[in-house]
């Protein structure tokens, strides 16, 4: 009888777990899985976004022949590998350093906490557009750096020089969204028990080694989601782009998901953006399985 009432439970509760995913198996099979998939169909075609007078047809692997030449997909992923290189591991940095700046209980800490989150719930567009302000050839950075160069530095075409374009983009964003990487180091910092501190005060340890072999060995799983998410988030700019540079100057701050819009909805070429589609989340998706699995096999090394 024990053993009937066990498994009934057991049974129950996987009845009401698979009723409270339901919800969001829902939405990513409507709006991730059906999609990709009817992508990978379309990127076989040369399917338009209007019908035209050309039919609807199969056309093999041409559109993916089509990536291998196509210099501006180059730049565009090229782009897409610098800002994820430069954004992931300073963004992260960053957003550790500012968690164990706030992860006190000093007075007003509440208000500092506020304010490195702020950018992040901030709308990406308005964001944008203030820093575009910002970075003007006669904005306040460039007028910052002459006050404090005495004259000798700037100013600067941020938005204009294809070698200051992708740098601009990428300080704009890290800024943005450095705030929400920060909250979840808070969220692991405040889950590391303080006795582990203690215990290494009365061994004498100093602040540099309760960080290294406490602090950030306890937060390996919290390195996992960061890295992982920001990696994912990076792929994904557009915005920021678009409001900004429009891709410009020459192809500097291309980006796929760019490319994608501007060839599938301006271009109407809707089987080549979606041969774009299936490449680069495919290459997101190994990226980030490699990411986590290097990430994961350290961890049980360590």
């Amino acid at each position: 009888m024990a053993r009937r009432s066990k498994a009934r439970t057991v049974t129950d509760d996987t009845v009401t777990a698979w009723l409270f995913m339901a919800p969001a198996l829902i939405l990513l099979l409507l709006f991730l899985i059906l999609p990709f998939f009817m992508a990978f169909g379309l990127a076989f075609t040369n399917q338009r976004l209007i019908p035209g007078p050309i039919p609807t047809r199969f056309v093999g692997l041409r559109n993916f022949q089509r990536l291998l030449d196509d210099a501006t997909f180059h730049h565009a992923l090229r782009n897409n590998f610098v800002f994820a290189l430069v954004v992931v591991p300073l963004q992260s940095g960053l957003a550790l350093f500012l968690a164990l700046l706030v992860n006190t209980r000093r007075r007003f800490i509440t208000f500092f906490r506020a304010s490195y989150f702020v950018p992040t719930v901030t709308t990406m567009v308005v964001v944008a557009i203030i820093w575009g302000f910002l970075l003007a050839e006669q904005g306040p950075i460039n007028a910052i750096l002459r006050v404090i160069s005495f004259g000798h530095l700037g100013p600067y075409k941020w938005i204009d020089d294809p070698h200051l374009a992708l740098p601009a983009i990428i300080m704009l964003s890290i800024w943005q969204g450095v705030g929400f990487q920060m909250v979840i180091y808070l969220a692991g910092l405040q889950g590391i028990p303080p006795d582990l501190y203690e215990a290494a005060s009365i061994d004498g340890a100093g602040m540099w080694q309760k960080f290294r072999y406490i602090t950030f060995p306890s937060l390996r799983n919290t390195h996992i989601f960061v890295l992982v998410t920001t990696t994912i988030l990076a792929f994904k700019l557009f915005t920021q782009v678009e409001v900004l540079t429009q891709g410009g100057p020459l192809d500097a701050t291309q980006t796929i998901v760019r490319l994608m819009y501007v060839i599938g909805f301006r271009e109407l070429k809707v089987g080549y953006a979606a041969a774009i589609t299936v490449v680069f989340v495919l290459i997101v998706l190994l990226i980030s399985l490699i990411q986590r699995r290097v990430l994961v096999e350290e961890r049980e090394v360590a």
